[in-house]
């Protein structure tokens, strides 16, 4: 990396411009909006992930996605829906420990992520044609931007995450005592599943899967076929980025307030 490109907008050969931008709209806006929800959302995932309670319905078999799976004993009879692989956690330890790290390493690396979080609260830069107040760049080579680069890796265990949410789902139709059943909490689930599996098909890494480093197309229909799906996906990637954190928390809030017993969910059962 040149001296000149760590020296930012002080480079020689810059235009010297006294204000920060010369545009005129309201560029503060998106960023600073980014930052509440984005904030909002982490201080409410935090909370939810610390409590360890009212996760798991087990009348309508609901289970918050952000227990999912649980695989301690010291999580609620009857949510062990693949095994115990640990035993007893201590209480300072959340019991989504084995896979929210996964979970966040995809979320943190994903492309559309980097550049609302680094936007929004490293104002690098706080938007387009806006200088950004910080005086070197050492881009994503450096731990620990570094870890960005493991992206697609953080992709395949989100894509393993997202069959488990899926059997999550299916066990919600098969509720206890009955053969098949559905309430209100099952098609809030349903709506979640669906646009995550839309958020993470549509990740550029499943774009390059699906059809990088072919020539022809023509020669590859099935590959060309999918590719066009996923590059649907992608086009809307920041549309489902947030639509999966509002139905992440709409599932977990309502599956908490039937486990909690604050209301009955309206169900029918077979």
């Amino acid at each position: 990396m040149t001296r000149s490109m760590e020296r930012g907008t002080e480079a020689p050969g810059r235009a010297s411009i006294g204000v920060r931008t010369l545009r005129t709209d309201n560029w503060r806006k998106a960023p600073l909006l980014t930052f509440v929800l984005l904030s909002a959302w982490v201080v409410y995932a935090t909370v939810r992930v610390c409590w360890q309670a009212a996760y798991f319905a087990p009348k309508e078999h609901y289970l918050s996605p952000f227990y999912s799976p649980c695989v301690t004993a010291s999580c609620q009879s009857g949510s062990h829906e693949f095994g115990t692989w640990f035993g007893h956690f201590p209480i300072i330890l959340p019991f989504a420990i084995v896979t929210l790290p996964l979970l966040l390493g995809f979320r943190m690396s994903c492309y559309y992520y980097r550049r609302a979080y680094y936007r929004a609260f490293w104002l690098s830069p706080p938007a387009c044609a806006v200088a950004e107040p910080h005086a070197s760049y050492s881009g994503e080579t450096r731990f620990p931007l570094i870890i960005q680069n493991a992206h697609r890796y953080f992709w395949v265990a989100a894509m393993l995450i997202s069959l488990i949410n899926s059997w999550d789902l299916i066990q919600a139709f098969r509720p206890k005592g009955h053969a098949f059943g559905f309430g209100v909490g099952t098609f809030i689930m349903l709506v979640n599943v669906l646009l995550l599996w839309g958020y993470t098909l549509g990740c550029h890494s499943c774009r390059h899967i699906t059809g990088g480093r072919l020539r022809h197309f023509s020669k590859h229909p099935i590959r060309y076929r999918a590719w066009t799906g996923v590059s649907w996906l992608n086009a809307r990637h920041m549309q489902f980025a947030w639509a999966t954190l509002a139905t992440l928390a709409i599932t977990d809030g309502y599956i908490a307030l039937v486990a909690a017993n604050v209301f009955t969910d309206p169900h029918v059962s077979f």
